[in-house]
């Protein structure tokens, strides 16, 4: 029982640094590419290093970081292929989730996305775009969560981070909001009319658009690495051939 407390602070340290080297991430303050220093990752949190390779153990399998042999752990580099691959998942998920919520979901919870959706349409209007960013976020969550399938669950909430990576890697993501919005609009309203399949077609259709979206301003502003790449497509160290 002494030990017990110990493991309880080193569990908490571990998921602290997990969630700051991911926030750091997500916003770019650690850049893709870049290799990570374990020595001074561990000195920045204040922490020793196990948590941090706690830490990075888990974003490598989020797949936000990756170890190379003999080279050491770099932050990914996001490609097209992996907008590819993170949208195709999300696509199959928010599809069968959808049909599955329209009827599970009740109607005063659509209602209240609703209102939400439209309070968000207002703060767009005068400038303010996090209510949306809040919206989407809540809406797609909360329609896997009526799925009534917390597996389903599960591989969501893992891609939430490397999502939400993709939207602030490429753009402050405003100038596709309106369309969003628009399109978040007529799925509620299918799912309050009762019609699960026009809801999850929308659902589809939306997450189609997102992608062409995601692929086009990454290319029009350059990012990441080219389809095909890689994650392994990161500087060589010095001296490697």
């Amino acid at each position: 029982m002494a030990d017990r407390p110990a493991t309880i602070v080193t569990d908490s340290l571990s998921e602290q640094a997990y969630r700051l080297l991911r926030d750091k991430i997500v916003r770019g303050d650690l850049r893709q590419g870049q290799r990570l220093d374990l020595t001074a990752l561990s000195q920045e949190a204040g922490v020793s290093r196990t948590p941090i390779r706690g830490a990075l153990a888990r974003l490598e399998a989020d797949q936000l970081v990756l170890t190379r042999p003999r080279s050491g752990t770099f932050v990914a580099v996001i490609t097209e292929r992996d907008i590819d691959e993170v949208c195709g998942m999300r696509q199959a998920i928010e599809w069968f989730a959808t049909y599955e919520a329209t009827s599970r979901m009740p109607d005063e919870v659509k209602e209240d996305l609703r209102r939400e959706i439209e309070e968000a349409d207002r703060a767009m209007e005068r400038g303010d775009f996090e209510p949306f960013f809040h919206s989407d976020m809540n809406l797609h969550r909360t329609i896997i969560r009526y799925s009534g399938n917390t597996r389903m669950m599960a591989v969501r909430d893992s891609l939430e981070a490397y999502l939400e990576w993709l939207r602030i890697a490429g753009a402050s993501g405003t100038h596709r909001t309106g369309a969003a919005a628009a399109r978040h609009h007529e799925i509620v309203d299918a799912m309050l009319a009762g019609d699960a399949e026009r809801a999850q077609n929308l659902a589809s259709l939306h997450v189609s658009e997102v992608r062409a979206w995601t692929l086009a301003d990454f290319r029009e502003l350059g990012l990441g690495a080219p389809d095909g790449a890689g994650p392994t497509a990161l500087p060589q160290p010095a001296g490697a051939g």
